[in-house]
This record gives C-alpha cells, structure tokens and sequence, in this order.
C-alpha cells in the first residue's frame, strides 16, 4: 500500500518544521500527529537529522551519567519538611512586595533594555562587509524609535549569525510565506531582489511591541547582509514618505501603506540602502 502524504485534517498546507519542533521531537513532547510530521521532514533532510541524532545521544550519555544518582541515599540531614512558620502571612506579604517591585521595574527599563539590545550584540565583531562602492556614513540618520528601532534590533540580533540566521530557509518559500501570513494577519511575501545582486536567505517570526512581526534576510555576493522587517503595529494607515535613520552601524529607511510599517535594515550606506528601498516599494505596488 503507498504510503499516505502527511496532510492536516483540514487539508491546509502544514506549517514548517522549526529548531522548536526539532527540540522537542528529542524530548518526545510533540503531539503523535506533528511527530510523523517532523520525522518526515528529518527523513528528507539529512542534515538536519544529524543534528537531531548528536541532540539524543547527548541526551543519552547525560542519563548514563546521572541515572546513578538516583540510587544514591537521601543524606541524613536533609529536612524532608519545611519548618512551621508561626506567623505565614509575612511570607506571603514579603513575596507579593518582592513581585510588585520587580514588575514595577521590569517595566520601567524596559525601552532602555531595546535601546541597548543592538548595541551589545554588534559589540566586538567586525563589520558586515559591503559592496565596493559602499562606505558607512556619519550618523546623519534621525535616531530610530517605534517599528524602526526594533527592526534595527532584529538586524543587529540575527544578521550576523552564521550557524541559524533565518529559522526558515529559502528552500521552503512556500511555507514561510503561508506561516508568517497566518501569524501576522497579514499578507506578508519577500520580493524578489536577484536583480539588484541579493538572493533570499529566509526568514523568520519575532516578537513586536504587541503582537508578533515577519523578518525577512537577503544575502549579496559580497557578503552583505540586508533584512525587511514587516510590521502591523503602526499608528497611520498610510505614510509612503521614506524616513531614515540609524542605530549604531545599522542603517534603516522605513515607511509605512496599507496599515503595514516595512523597514529596510543593512549595515550599508545610504545610497545603497534607497536604491533596495525603492526597488521593495515598487515590488510591494505590484502585487
């Protein structure tokens, strides 16, 4: 009997497999149905599923180390019983007082923790290579906020990766189209910029100010990395004016049509950066 295509019971494309899904098919917490799914997809990607394999044998020398352990004898003086407090609810309180603060503060730094994201993670690595013609210039950009900022962040984050830059590869356009489109409510598809000397690396979901964004990475010949950060969490329906600014070596033209803010993110300059900017709009226009 042929063996039947892996399908959902709604007959929808099946979402893509990601480093999540891959971790916990080792640690056997996937439902038996996104299970099959998963071993499917290791069946087709070899690569993948060697890293798989390196995750369970890990996983099994970590057991054959530790299982004696629990054989061993509770120690004598452990107290298997917490001692009776004789007045709890200062316990309580001092827990509740602990919490507050903690929210209170964690909110209060919270724009400043983004603010420095960036500049932590391009802290100490050379910078991006960039075409012959392209040379960083002074900081004459606005300073960034809002969408922009964050995707200057997303850039700075994930650009230089070189293990696991983008969590979908190009390979599974199709996929990463139908999961981003599904996640972000809205029509999200990279366009196509082999023309201007860049191919599609992939892409992948990140988190936004309120709800989650698409992000999509692009690779030249050179080495340059560039990244389009599609948003629906802007205040105006319409902005097509482009705005520039910069956050560190990132520099980012943004703008907003149609509800969706779109952010063009690379460590090149800023003639570079508009001639992509433009040929993204034009592309956008199109479909």
């Amino acid at each position: 009997m042929d063996k039947p295509s892996l399908q959902t019971l709604d007959a929808s494309p099946l979402p893509p497999v990601t480093e999540a899904d891959l971790h916990a098919y080792v640690d056997r917490q996937l439902p038996s149905a996104r299970h099959l799914q998963v071993e499917h997809y290791l069946h087709e990607h070899p690569e993948e599923r060697a890293r798989v394999e390196d995750w369970q044998q890990q996983n099994a020398r970590l057991r054959d180390m530790l299982a004696p352990v629990m054989d061993e004898p509770l120690p004598m003086g452990l107290p298997l019983r917490p001692a009776h407090s004789a007045m709890p609810w200062r316990s309580l309180a001092a827990g509740l007082l602990v919490a507050v603060i903690s929210a209170g503060t964690a909110w209060s730094v919270r724009g400043a923790v983004d603010a420095k994201a960036i500049q932590l993670a391009n802290a100490g690595r050379p910078a991006a290579p960039t075409p012959e013609s392209a040379q960083l210039l002074p900081a004459s950009g606005t300073a960034l906020s809002g969408f922009a900022q964050r995707a200057a962040i997303a850039h700075g984050v994930y650009s230089p990766d070189v293990r696991r830059p983008v969590e979908i590869g190009a390979e599974q356009e199709q996929a990463l189209v139908t999961w981003l489109t599904k996640r972000t409510g809205a029509n999200v598809r990279p366009p196509a910029l082999q023309a201007l000397g860049y191919h599609l690396m992939g892409g992948r979901l990140l988190p936004g100010g309120s709800g989650p964004v698409a992000q999509f990475m692009y690779e030249s010949g050179s080495g340059l990395r560039l990244t389009l950060y599609v948003t629906r969490e802007v205040a105006l329906q319409n902005d097509a004016q482009f705005r520039f600014g910069q956050e560190g070596p990132v520099n980012v033209f943004y703008w907003v049509e149609n509800h969706l803010g779109y952010a063009i993110a690379a460590e090149a300059d800023r003639t570079e950066l508009m001639r992509v900017s433009q040929a993204v709009y034009k592309h956008l226009q199109q479909d």
